[in-house]
């Protein structure tokens, strides 16, 4: 089960919690940085401390009850605190406040509005919706939002209730590119770390000549970077899809 699959609770909590039941017994540890505990559960190295608000170990954080030292040993083979909340979080229940749910909502949304103004288009325009238009379609649809789905599940739910108000089209950018001698090396440089450059040749004359791919929301994003980064003087052939 994923990190944000566990955090819908029934109880309405002040605290962010990481909750482990075993044998009976009950163990809470107190979460000082949600964002940290989700990197533990998935492996990341991330140091203890900045997961926690405290190195306490409670059978019931809101009452301020501790476990008993007895129990901890018995179920965690430590008392060690640390490594006891090391092994909450990555095999308990971690349980999440409301605010912070509602945290996790938004930045689902905001990703997956980016995501379909980067690579869908109005096919009338055959340009990138504007992010503030998306939104605006999003609330009249009134799209639901799953913040434990990936983005790319919920953009093929989204699409086809946004289509009747916001004229959606997904399609590919690529153009062949020739940079003049004397901006091919710092243009391609700037170029190639940040877009899919393809059949790149270099000309005897210096100049750098391939083709760019990706989503058709970059297209006029590509083709100002290039026209600032060469004056102008690029060449820009469309090949379509």
């Amino acid at each position: 089960m994923s990190f944000t699959q566990q955090y819908y609770v029934k109880e309405r909590l002040s605290l962010n919690l990481a909750r482990l039941k075993k044998g009976g017994k009950k163990f809470e540890i107190i979460i000082e940085d949600p964002d940290k505990a989700l990197e533990l559960r998935e492996g990341k190295d991330v140091n203890i401390h900045d997961v926690l608000q405290s190195e306490e170990i409670f059978s019931d954080a809101k009452k301020s009850e501790l476990a008993k030292e007895a129990d901890i040993q018995q179920t965690f083979n430590t008392v060690d605190p640390l490594e006891v909340a090391k092994k909450i979080i990555r095999k308990g229940e971690v349980q999440l406040t409301a605010e912070y749910r509602k945290k996790l909502f938004d930045q689902k949304k905001r990703k997956i509005i980016e995501y379909i103004h980067q690579n869908a288009i109005d096919p009338k325009t055959r340009l990138p919706h504007p992010v503030k238009r998306i939104e605006l379609a999003f609330e009249e649809a009134k799209i639901h939002i799953d913040a434990s789905d990936t983005v790319s599940w919920q953009v093929d739910r989204i699409i086809p209730k946004l289509q009747p108000i916001l004229p959606i089209s997904f399609s590919k950018m690529r153009l062949k590119v020739v940079i003049p001698t004397k901006y091919a090396g710092h243009a391609y440089g700037s170029l190639k770390g940040k877009y899919n450059l393809i059949k790149e040749k270099w000309l005897n004359d210096g100049a750098v000549e391939f083709e760019a791919t990706g989503s058709a929301g970059l297209k006029r994003e590509f083709i100002d970077l290039v026209n600032k980064l060469t004056n102008g003087e690029a060449e820009i052939n469309d090949l379509g899809e």
